[in-house]
């Protein structure tokens, strides 16, 4: 287990780089404050890239916890998420550095069009909050401009663990399945060693 979280740290490392590139170059950045994308109730990821976050919650005792409160009150919007005031999508992530790779990827990646060429896959705010840059960046991006390819992303998770990213969950069930998996590994674990 340990071995698998660290492969799946490295992938975010990787793709952290390329996306700390892209904004560089291309101006974009992320609404100050917005967390629209973490109020998204149809966000889906994979066991996998909520390993890392499992594992930290473990060894800060805290994974019992949220597990619980995942069961007891399964929101549609990312538990991790917290709203700076009680209505509205202001807020931040409360596990920022131990977040998905479809939270590290949203509204700065591409997916592939039918012909196989990188399109710009951002969210709704960016395209509101900057429409000429949105669209310079798209025109950047038909010359040349490098932007990480989501599908790339997901094939080296892929690598790491098929049976952990051959389905795509709700966020909060996703990471409720990635704390099951960190608690039970950790529990046999200490069994065996006892």
């Amino acid at each position: 287990m340990p071995n698998k979280i660290r492969a799946v740290e490295k992938v975010f490392d990787n793709v952290d780089k390329k996306i700390l590139n892209f904004k560089q170059q291309s101006g974009l950045n992320c609404v100050s404050g917005c967390g629209f994308c973490c109020t998204k109730p149809d966000l889906e990821a994979t066991v996998l890239e909520f390993l890392p976050l499992a594992y930290h919650l473990y060894k800060s005792d805290q994974a019992e916890k949220l597990l619980q409160q995942l069961e007891d009150q399964p929101d549609t919007i990312c538990v991790m998420f917290k709203r700076l005031k009680t209505e509205g999508d202001a807020g931040f992530c409360s596990a920022y550095q131990h977040r998905g790779l479809i939270c590290r990827l949203f509204g700065f990646s591409g997916v592939s069009d039918k012909y196989g060429k990188p399109v710009f896959s951002t969210c709704k705010k960016i395209k509101e909050y900057f429409p000429e840059l949105y669209q310079k960046v798209n025109d950047d991006i038909r010359q040349g401009l490098a932007i990480p390819m989501m599908r790339n992303s997901y094939f080296h998770l892929q690598s790491i663990d098929q049976n952990l990213t051959n389905k795509y969950f709700p966020v909060n069930l996703a990471i409720k399945y990635a704390i099951e998996t960190v608690l039970m590994y950790y529990f046999y674990r200490v069994k065996r060693v006892s």
